[in-house]
């Protein structure tokens, strides 16, 4: 067996535990531009935008049961200049910032946002990876 692993595409798919569905969704679909896919029942969707894919998953009773701790996750730019078009777009829609956008030792432009729930979303333009 091989020790090298193929490449991956990068992570095109996250699942969430949301205590209020309508108000989440309404976040990634309304400020975000994220379409419905597939909704199996009342307490789960899926959500698309180009290549991404999006899970809302309801906690029961509205609990943080299953709750990940999770850090961020980041939606890929394709221009250094589209982070900060996203950051003009946030307040516009009157989400407040976590970080500014700037430019990192690396490269890679970025700045950090919420969704109603407090998940953090990284808005990031990374030269390695952003024309894949």
């Amino acid at each position: 067996m091989s020790s090298v692993t193929p490449p991956t595409k990068g992570i095109r798919h996250i699942a969430l535990f949301v205590r209020d569905l309508p108000r989440v969704e309404a976040f990634y679909r309304d400020v975000l531009g994220y379409v419905e896919e597939w909704r199996p029942s009342e307490r789960e969707l899926y959500m698309t935008r180009g290549a991404d894919n999006l899970a809302l998953h309801a906690t029961p009773g509205g609990d943080t049961e299953g709750d990940t701790r999770l850090d961020h996750f980041g939606l890929l730019m394709a221009r250094a200049e589209d982070v900060d078009a996203w950051a003009v777009h946030l307040e516009r829609h009157g989400i407040a910032l976590d970080t500014r956008p700037r430019t990192h030792r690396d490269g890679a432009r970025s700045f950090y946002a919420r969704d109603p729930e407090g998940n953090r979303i990284q808005f990031i333009w990374h030269p390695p990876i952003a024309d894949t």
